[in-house]
């Protein structure tokens, strides 16, 4: 790579609508520290472009935590973990309200029911389609957001009959590490999931954890899989090594600049989609955080599944103190505020 690459040029080239190449990928990846505040910058000019200075607030309801059949390596819920977690059935329609109220008191525009399992069963189906009609009757601006497993195209029906505006299913991880963190189903299954919801009619939901042992060229590669697939919102996860699950031991802290590139990354790759500051931001990004806003536009407000985020009231004030606005109740899904400049 060149003594300075031109990532002016990369945002120009990204905002004209020219997809960027996997090497353009790579070069913002593995960018040096002091070529941090040029990448943020060029980052931030297609950010604005399509978003303007809103954040997004996301806020994510544990609704059957546990109990799942699945060897995600990842994760504490799995069947294979050891961790010490709340292990519970389907949470019933009132204690979803509950939550679903304590979103709206935080600000949060889209609000996501997740459950832990390969795949909604029956009984489960019907109850998550009976608490989004009624957090829909109550709260009719609320975006509701599933995320319920691996998904058939009945099932997606059904969840949009019910009102769910947008459907999470993460890819992860490139295809061709999928293998290392999961051998109870396959990227393949996991792309067919996203692709039923968005031909269900449902807004596609699916982003990454970094910090799997992928290499560099498998999260490129994965980016350019969720552009692809038509992803309208991209989480962007850093793994927080859990004790009792097999990623356990992995490095407990990545490097916060390299996280920084990973966001900028995904910027360009995906200019238009929203780009989501998820789990372990607080962990790996640390004093830097607030620089995660210049390129991402969302994040989650409050807890996450089986590990505590930042206070709700500390993430407000970050978002404050950078001079951006949260996103008002009722904005449409999937929403992008020009500016009508690409300077």
């Amino acid at each position: 790579m060149s003594e300075r690459r031109p990532w002016a040029e990369l945002a120009q080239r990204s905002l004209a609508g020219e997809q960027l190449s996997h090497s353009d990928a790579l070069s913002v990846l593995e960018a040096p520290g002091g070529h941090l505040l040029d990448l943020l910058a060029a980052a931030y000019r297609v950010r604005h472009h399509h978003f303007g200075n809103v954040v997004k607030l996301n806020f994510l309801i544990n609704a059957k935590s546990g109990i799942c059949p699945e060897d995600c390596h990842y994760c504490s819920q799995s069947r294979i973990s050891t961790a010490e977690i709340d292990r519970y059935q389907l949470l019933s329609t009132e204690q979803i309200l509950e939550q679903v109220d304590r979103a709206i008191e935080l600000r949060a525009s889209t609000c996501c029911l997740v459950t832990s399992a390969r795949g909604p069963s029956k009984r489960e189906l019907a109850g998550i389609c009976e608490a989004v009609v009624a957090a829909k009757s109550r709260h009719p601006a609320l975006k509701l957001c599933a995320c319920l497993g691996l998904l058939d195209d009945e099932a997606a029906r059904r969840l949009k009959a019910a009102g769910v505006d947008r459907y999470n299913h993460n890819l992860n991880t490139a295809e061709s590490h999928y293998g290392s963190i999961c051998s109870t189903h396959t990227f393949a299954d996991r792309l067919q999931t996203v692709k039923a919801a968005a031909q269900a009619g449902i807004s596609p939901c699916s982003g990454v954890i970094v910090g799997m042992g992928e290499t560099h060229e498998q999260l490129a590669d994965v980016a350019f899989s969720l552009r692809a697939v038509g992803a309208d919102s991209i989480p962007i996860n850093f793994l927080i090594p859990i004790e009792g699950t097999p990623l356990g031991k992995r490095p407990t802290r990545i490097d916060p600049t390299y996280a920084l590139n990973v966001l900028c990354m995904f910027r360009l790759i995906c200019p238009d989609r929203e780009i989501r500051l998820s789990a372990g931001r607080e962990v790996h990004l640390g004093s830097l955080q607030p620089l995660g806003l210049y390129p991402a536009n969302a994040i989650f407000v409050s807890d996450y599944l089986t590990e505590p985020g930042q206070a709700p009231e500390a993430d407000l004030r970050m978002i404050a103190d950078l001079g951006f606005e949260v996103e008002e109740l009722g904005a449409p899904i999937g929403s992008r505020h020009p500016v009508g400049s690409t300077s």
